[in-house]
């Protein structure tokens, strides 16, 4: 199966991609790959895509990674929304999760309410102890 992928390239600290047409069980490394059809510079944002050759290997049957797919929506190469590239963190999808549809209930007929008389109990009241104040110890001082 065919994939159009990233591969990296450039110094250390200098990345640079091309975007290139490979196998995907194959890493594209080395030059092991179908075809070059465009390259990514993340540094200056400058992107270019050979759109003919994008449009013939899709027609083959090349799938795009995630991120390639999002520059060719962005060339508006192919029509599609964007993929989301990274997950939702937890709390986000928490708060997006619909909630479960509950059955109507019946309305609940209230009982009366029989009060029953309070028995108060005697109060046991505890006698209060005073903190003792700490005793001073004189330091002695040591001069020369």
């Amino acid at each position: 199966m065919l994939v159009i992928r990233l591969l990296r390239a450039g110094k250390k600290n200098q990345p640079f991609f091309q975007i290139v047409v490979t196998e995907k069980k194959n890493p594209p490394k080395g030059g092991r790959f179908t075809e070059r059809i465009g390259f990514y510079n993340p540094m200056t944002k400058e992107k270019n895509i050979n759109s003919e050759r994008v449009q013939y290997w899709l027609s083959k049957g090349a799938q795009p990674s995630d991120t390639v797919h999002n520059f060719l929506v962005d060339a508006k190469i192919i029509q599609a929304s964007k993929i989301a590239k990274h997950k939702k963190s937890k709390k986000e999808q928490k708060t997006e999760e619909p909630k479960p549809e509950t059955k109507p209930e019946e309305p609940k007929v209230e009982e009366p309410k029989v009060e029953e008389p309070k028995v108060e109990e005697p109060k046991v009241e505890e006698p209060k102890v005073e903190p003792k104040p700490e005793e001073s110890v004189p330091i002695p001082s040591v001069t020369s």
